[in-house]
Parts: C-alpha cells; structure tokens; sequence
C-alpha cells in the first residue's frame, strides 16, 4: 500500500501523523511500500496559494497526482490510503487514475 497526505507547510507533525497511519495499515497485515507527501505553503509560490482551493477532484496538485500514480504501476500498489477524508468522487477520480482502490485513514478506524 501507498500512503498519500496532505499537509500545511506550518504541520512540523506530518511525518508523525504518516507513521500513525502506517502501524493502522500494518495492524491489518498491510504493507506500506511509499509514502507521498504534498506540502501546500512550502515555497514563496506555494505560500501565495494557500488560500486558493484544493482540487476537489484529487485533492492533490496535478503534477503530484501524476507522481502518485506512476509510482503505484511501477510498484505494483494494490491500494492508496489517504490521510484525509475523501469523497465517492474523490474515490472514484482517484482510483482511475492510480489503477487501485484508494481509502481513507477513517476507513481503516
């Protein structure tokens, strides 16, 4: 399984919060084998934007959604977990574009 969050660049906890959701994963004999990160607000560029929406699509930037998916056919993912809670939609968009189911961190809860 892959993990994907969404963090604030002032979140100094994301790493902490992927480590919670790899041991939820693991507690139902998952394995992790990547963890995706996007930081919103990281760069000058970024930190402009930080007001702007989220893609209510994929709630990741395209390019990063792009990187998620390549890295789960080269690995073979047979799921994504989101650290955030998704939508059907978000769901289905996502899980067309990584070739896996993808669930949230509240599915595994």
């Amino acid at each position: 399984m892959a993990l994907v969050g969404l963090f604030s660049a002032k979140d100094d906890e994301f790493e902490g919060k992927l480590d919670l959701l790899a041991s939820l994963v693991e507690a139902r004999g998952g394995q992790v084998v990547g963890r995706h990160v996007q930081r919103r607000g990281v760069s000058s560029g970024g930190a402009d934007k930080m007001g702007d929406p989220l893609s209510r699509r994929t709630l990741l930037s395209p390019g990063r959604a792009r990187e998620v998916a390549e890295a789960c056919r080269q690995r073979g993912v047979g799921a994504v977990v989101f650290a955030h809670p998704l939508t059907d939609h978000q769901r289905a968009v996502l899980r067309d574009m990584f070739g896996c189911p993808v669930l949230s961190g509240e599915d595994l809860r």
